[in-house]
């Protein structure tokens, strides 16, 4: 276990080993016999299973919670529960309101799931070991579907105005999550936006990026350190992804650790991947063992994390 080997391979520094961080979100429930809806709505239990995990992995880091719903659920969105995964958004306020139709409102600590998760994140780190705590909240992009669904991709061609409202409105929160997770103490801090693969290189520029900015100021404000995840293949908008001004980014399985480590060296910028969570980690196809020295003799030395990917 190692914090401040994780802190520097995430600022894309040259590290003597290669640090590791499992996702474990909701398996960490799995871990102490809980099932997902039970677990994620109890700050002890979410606090056992962070721990217990973070002991049976020896990580050097691990996150609070993998669960891109909480900002959406604080404000009211509908979700169904889920006894072996993350709840699921199953409402859209915004898909036939306007936002001063639908009076949202800027979730804070108090809020909805927040105070389970504040809660959790407080116990968690009175009781630590030598590795970081991490707070992932959603990005922009993904909360905007999240608010609007399906009908905000439209929007980012066919109503620009009615897109950049919303997506302004959804950096707002994502860097109130920053704060909440500043205050929680968590040493690295990501915005977790998996459905930035599914645009254009020029719509991440025109959406994505400033409203991104907020929470990363706040994140480097207060000292931590800063990350960007995406999922799928992102090929297309990585460029654009390192030139967001986080100290690093994470990627899919899809995504070829050659090219994710170029762009690490040549932005600086600490990367992590790319373990096959599919078809290694939950399906055993390929060979645990074998993907795991594929991906660090990829990776290197350099700002290299292994993680699924």
């Amino acid at each position: 276990m190692g914090l401040q080997l994780l802190l520097d391979a995430y600022q894309g520094k040259q590290t003597d080993k290669v640090p590791w961080v499992p996702y474990a979100g909701v398996h960490c429930a799995f871990m102490i016999g809980e099932s997902a809806d039970v677990y994620a709505q109890d700050p002890d239990l979410i606090a056992k299973g962070v721990l217990y995990a973070a002991e049976r992995y020896k990580v050097d880091g691990i996150p609070l919670q993998f669960d891109l719903n909480i900002e959406a659920m604080s404000m009211g969105c509908e979700a169904a529960w889920y006894k072996d995964n993350p709840p699921a958004i199953t409402g859209h306020p915004l898909a036939d309101k306007t936002l001063k139709e639908a009076n949202l409102k800027i979730p804070t600590a108090k809020d909805g799931r927040w105070p389970v998760v504040v809660e959790a994140g407080k116990k968690v780190m009175e009781k630590k070991g030598d590795w970081a705590l991490m707070g992932l909240f959603c990005g922009p992009l993904t909360l905007a579907a999240h608010l609007r669904g399906v009908k905000f991709f439209t929007d980012l061609v066919k109503n620009k105005p009615l897109a950049k409202e919303i997506m302004d409105f959804c950096g707002k929160i994502c860097a109130e999550s920053a704060r909440i997770y500043v205050d929680i103490g968590c040493e690295i801090i990501a915005i977790v936006d998996p459905v930035a693969s599914q645009i254009t290189a020029q719509h991440f520029r025109e959406y994505v990026t400033p409203a991104c900015q907020e929470a990363k100021n706040i994140i480097h404000d207060a000292g931590r350190v800063s990350s960007l995840f995406i999922c799928g293949d992102s090929t297309k908008v990585m460029e654009e992804l390192c030139q967001v001004g986080t100290h690093s980014f994470a990627v899919d399985e899809q995504m070829n650790m050659n090219y994710i480590r170029d762009l690490g060296v040549k932005y600086g910028q600490g990367f992590g991947g790319n373990l096959k969570l599919t078809l290694a980690l939950s399906l055993g196809i390929v060979d645990v063992e074998k993907d795991t020295i594929v991906s660090m003799s990829a990776g290197g030395m350099t700002g290299y994390t292994l993680s699924p990917g």
